[in-house]
């Protein structure tokens, strides 16, 4: 198990091995996802979603209130 100590300022060195797996660097941006009960997930931010524009073809128009809908669906809403 890799760990990280906390500072007195709230900081954690991200440990060298951790930052290898997610595919890090210096002023990448990682995200927390607060899972609840006190744990959290960790995800390297590593896009802007600007960068997929134009990646998935199609001729479909779709409006926002389809796409809320679809998303609480698959949420399980």
């Amino acid at each position: 198990m890799t760990q990280a100590t906390l500072t007195s300022k709230g900081q954690i060195t991200i440990p060298a091995p951790v930052r290898a797996g997610m595919k890090v660097g210096s002023g990448d941006k990682i995200e927390f996802i607060d899972l609840g009960r006190g744990r959290y997930e960790v995800i390297a931010v590593t896009r802007d979603v600007t960068t997929l524009k134009g990646m998935f073809k199609t001729n479909k128009t779709v409006s926002i209130e389809n796409m809320n809908q679809a998303i609480s669906e698959a949420a399980g809403q």
